[in-house]
């Protein structure tokens, strides 16, 4: 037989690591990895959890900085073997004097504040700085801005981040859009950027392209195109990402929605003019425009689509999230057609990173399922998600959220066990419940008349800290084998434990009238009077009235257990508050009791206000 050599196959570095794996699954009761170095930073809630991942993070820059700020006292290795992607990078000028070389290392470190000075002593010396080093230092300077990450300059970053959270109000709000655009350009000028550009002896088309690109980048759209147009007159060529940013920008320089259709078909006719060829990230800043144009934007969305098809450009994930924002958002929901073709198309592939919006397609297309409410949309988007390493594409923020809208749409259609099953695969491994998600979990047990399965979700929720009173209202509402009561009464136990540690000095105050209601039924039912009254005393020590409901369960608990001194303080009670009841729980205490001599006179002697006012009377008029 002929002998076959199999060809040479070179393995991923990661490959057996991925291998191994492969072979371990999910621990469903387990927190997040990045917490097991610790377990007493484990998070019990999803507000804790992004506190401890911030901190983490806050830690690792703070490290960062201390590095880069005293970097003398880190110039020794001490690692074995020594790992340079994981030592702190040289950021020490090596070049001294006023030079361009020393120009050019100090902009390949990113230093803004140190490349403009050295550029502006090199202007004062009279040394002609190269075109190409000019633009490298525009290049730095519209990436960063004027910024600097120096401690005398943190109130400037401190304004500079004000002005970022001001532009993404702007990109909220549908109106005005013009004067706040212009607005954020005048709070930018003569910055430095400007400046050098302004003084530089020739220009070509990538200086041009580059302060396009910072200005819309900074919040000046308006003057981007005032650019734009500049570049247009000297005869220059516009690249591909400029013309990206322009349409990124078009929202910002006209407010009707069809003027935006009109100017953005102005920018892809240069583009063919110019012979410029449209990639991926155009069509996509075409369609995020489209998001804000109202109709005109569903009327065209479908024909950008197929000019992609057309030109062999494969759609990334944020495509279909721009897609379906054009046509789930603000408009009648009862037609699933395009997201089905949306989760046809991304069932069948891998995704990669392609755009930065690329991270919000899965959170989009889950809210999308739950407006339509539809269960079975929801699963082909889950198994989508987990194929291949599209589940990359969530981060710990948006994973939170697409679980919990997951699991939300989970108790609205889905059957009580099923919904089980899921919460507790969920569980805190994937995600933390919200309070919503605790609601709507236990109005999916209610509904399923399930209400015995609460105890098999209270320790996760003691945890949460979540709906304690929605969950004594539904364990109280209705009588259950003696069981069920039994567990429902340990359930109220801690309820009453975690309520009262909480805020030992405002626990009283926490405590409505339903709660402690709730609390003394189940108590009664479970046969546990002394528990009971003592959450009767609390009724009158923070000036509550209990229901009729509640004192009779509490008096049928006594009759069970043969307590009638617990009797007698509940009439005593009822005489105190002034409850129109007293008298009856007063008779039904002689008749179900076997009482002593010494009962019937401490019984005999506790009247009503009704009795005590007739009383008084009497004696006044003797």
């Amino acid at each position: 037989e002929e002998i076959v050599l199999p060809r040479k196959k070179t393995w991923d570095k990661l490959a057996v690591l991925q291998t191994l794996a492969s072979t371990v699954k999910r621990d469903p009761t387990a927190a997040h990895y990045m917490f097991q170095d610790d377990p007493f930073l484990i998070p019990r809630n999803a507000a804790s959890f992004r506190l401890f991942s911030l901190s983490k993070e806050s830690g690792r820059n703070a490290a960062k900085f201390i590095i880069k700020q005293f970097p003398q006292y880190f110039d020794k290795t001490f690692s074995e073997p020594n790992i340079p992607c994981l030592m702190p990078e040289t950021l020490t000028p090596q070049i001294e004097g006023v030079s361009e070389e020393a120009l050019k290392e100090r902009i390949h470190l990113r230093m803004v504040k140190e490349s403009v000075d050295l550029f502006d002593q090199l202007l004062q010396a009279g040394s002609p700085v190269s075109l190409e080093t000019t633009n490298s230092l525009l290049d730095l300077l519209c990436f960063y801005g004027d910024g600097e990450p120096t401690p005398e300059k943190q109130e400037e970053e401190k304004q500079d981040l004000e002005e970022t959270e001001v532009n993404a109000s702007e990109q909220k709000a549908p109106k005005r859009q013009v004067q706040r655009g212009l607005q954020a350009a005048g709070s930018r000028e003569n910055n430095n950027a400007e400046r050098i550009f302004k003084i530089m002896p020739e220009r070509n088309a990538h200086s041009y392209c580059t302060m396009i690109r910072g200005m819309v980048k900074h919040g000046a759209p308006a003057k981007a195109h005032d650019m734009y147009i500049e570049l247009l007159n000297e005869r220059h060529k516009a690249d591909v990402h400029t013309f990206n940013a322009l349409i990124t920008a078009i929202p910002y320089l006209k407010e009707r929605f069809l003027e935006r259709w009109e100017l953005a078909k102005v920018f892809l006719n240069h583009m063919a003019q110019q012979d410029v060829q449209p990639n991926l990230l155009t069509f996509n800043a075409l369609l995020k425009t489209l998001r804000r144009c109202g109709g005109v934007g569903r009327n065209t969305a479908i024909s950008v689509i197929k000019e992609m098809e057309a030109l062999g450009i494969e759609p990334s994930l944020a495509t279909y999230d721009h897609l379906l924002s054009i046509f789930y958002r603000g408009v009648d929901l009862h037609s699933s057609g395009i997201i089905s073709e949306v989760l046809n198309d991304v069932e069948k592939r891998n995704f990669t990173p392609q755009d930065p919006d690329d991270a919000n397609f899965f959170v989009t297309a889950m809210q999308v399922c739950c407006d339509l409410k539809d269960i079975k949309l929801a699963y082909q988007l889950n198994k989508a998600m987990e194929k291949g390493d599209n589940w990359k594409f969530l981060d710990v923020d948006r994973l939170n959220v697409y679980w919990s809208r997951f699991f939300s749409l989970l108790c609205m259609m889905e059957q009580i066990d099923v919904v089980l099953k899921w919460y507790k695969e969920m569980s805190p491994s994937l995600f933390y419940p919200t309070p919503k998600n605790i609601l709507d979990l236990l109005q999916a047990l209610d509904a399923a008349n399930h209400l015995e399965m609460i105890p098999s979700v209270w320790e996760d929720m003691k945890q949460l800290g979540f709906s304690k009173k929605k969950l004594l209202a539904l364990m109280s509402r209705e009588q259950h084998p003696e069981e069920v009561q039994l567990v429902f009464a340990r359930c109220a136990e801690d309820i009453r434990a975690v309520q009262e540690q909480t805020r030992r000095e405002q626990a009283a105050l926490d405590w409505s009238s339903s709660m402690l209601g709730s609390v003394v039924l189940l108590f009664s039912r479970a046969g546990r009077t002394q528990d009971a009254w003592t959450m009767m005393e609390r009724f009158q020590q923070i000036s509550r009235i209990p229901t009729g409901e509640v004192m009779d369960e509490f008096l049928n608990c006594a009759v069970r257990t043969n307590c009638p001194d617990e009797a007698i303080k509940l009439v005593k009670l009822a005489a105190s508050l002034g409850l129109p009841s007293s008298q009856r729980l007063k008779s039904r205490t002689e008749k179900e009791f076997e009482l002593s001599e010494k009962q019937k006179t401490t019984l005999g002697s506790i009247k009503s206000d009704g009795d005590s006012s007739d009383s008084d009377s009497d004696s006044d008029s003797d």
